[in-house]
């Protein structure tokens, strides 16, 4: 794995000092949210973050002493669909700081779908351990979250060439695959409704097409540049693309081994069976340069990611409203085959295409998603 480009400006770390925060969430928003790692050998170096942009730089807050370490994360493969829940469960709790009332919630509507989870134990074969990504991520630098957003592993989305910082952005986004825990494995058969609900329990919500484009790309644009609204959906989507700047995550140039890409579908999966197909994905974020210029990871490779699209005004996820859903990410794109484009505002065919709140929404065995965060101008400041 090479290193980031070095111009990636340092930082070091300063701590959390909002009023009514948590010590638990402090310490989260503290590290970047990110995972323990084990201890560095003595040839080792510590982890660095890297800052945002230099437009989004934001003024350090008070320095005080570092709180505890976070708890380890569990790295045990379970055998059954309940099992590996409790597991995710646990690293939910020790990693995010979720409240009990939240983790109640999550723990609802995953007891409502029988599949719901990190892949069929059974067959899925990880190419990746935790603690193989934990290694990885301990030698390399990584984007910390932003304090703004007030949750761990969020970061800022603005237009810096609208004049926009991170001081200014009205939005947060996740910056890794739900659960949003850096080396752990996504979240896959997951119907879209679901995924709604999901970020909900936490106070967020599923993103909308034209915010994950943004964060991918560099530049979130409002959305009456991103959308034809009044069209019909097949059509938005052919003048989307025909005028979409090509452009990916980590740079201008298509390179599918700076992303988890390595992967392979399981032999038997001709059919997207639960019997027959592993999810098969990568820890999240163990790909330091598979990252956006605003430090939202594995927007390319891994798992498939649930979105909002709005064909009206009305159901933009800021206002309220929902859409149809839509797959952005990438699925069934390895080093060795590309099923279709990657780039970052590249919009697909109207496949699997439904509302978003359907009870018969679409789910598979590659398909998962990330939650966005609506921020207020009394919450943009640390």
């Amino acid at each position: 794995m090479s290193k980031p480009a070095s111009s990636r400006r340092l930082v070091p770390l300063v701590l959390l000092a909002a009023a009514g925060t948590s010590v638990a969430v402090a310490a989260l928003l503290l590290k970047g949210g990110t995972t323990p790692t084990p201890a560095p050998s003595a040839s080792s170096s510590a982890p660095t973050t890297a800052a945002p942009p230099a437009s989004s730089a934001s003024a350090p807050a008070p320095s005080a002493a570092a709180p505890p370490p976070l708890p380890p994360l569990r790295d045990e493969l379970p055998e059954d669909v309940p099992a590996q829940r409790e597991v995710l469960f646990a690293n939910m709790k020790t990693q995010l700081g979720l409240s009990d009332e939240a983790l109640q919630k999550t723990r609802e509507i995953f007891a409502g779908r029988k599949w719901m989870a990190q892949g069929n134990p059974k067959i899925t074969k990880h190419p990746m351990t935790r603690a193989e990504c934990q290694a990885i991520r301990e030698k390399q630098t990584f984007h910390a979250a932003d304090a703004r957003c007030g949750a761990p592993n969020m970061v800022t989305v603005f237009d810096p060439a609208a004049g926009q910082t991170a001081e200014s952005a009205k939005l947060c986004m996740d910056q890794y695959e739900y659960p949003n825990i850096p080396c752990d494995y996504p979240v896959t058969w997951v119907p879209s409704d679901d995924a709604q609900r999901l970020c909900q329990a936490q106070g967020k919500r599923l993103c909308d097409a034209h915010e994950w484009e943004g964060a991918c790309a560099g530049a979130l644009h409002e959305p009456e540049q991103d959308y034809t609204f009044g069209e019909r959906r097949l059509q938005q989507e052919y003048l989307h693309n025909k005028s979409r700047e090509v452009v990916w995550a980590y740079g201008k140039t298509k390179n599918h081994a700076l992303c988890a890409t390595g992967s392979r579908k399981s032999p038997k999966c001709y059919a997207p069976t639960w019997q027959e197909c592993g999810s098969n994905t990568y820890p999240a974020g163990a790909f330091p340069e598979c990252v956006s210029s605003f430090g939202v990871y594995d927007q390319h490779g891994n798992a498939a990611e649930h979105m909002n699209l709005p064909l009206v005004a009305t159901e933009l996820g800021a206002r309220g409203g929902t859409g149809e859903n839509e797959m952005k990410g990438s699925w069934f794109i390895f080093q060795q085959y590309e099923a279709h484009e990657d780039d970052c505002r590249w919009r697909a065919p109207a496949w699997h295409a439904g509302r978003l709140m359907a009870d018969d929404a679409h789910m598979n065995y590659h398909l998962g998603f990330r939650c966005c965060k609506d921020l207020h101008e009394s919450s943009t400041r640390p």
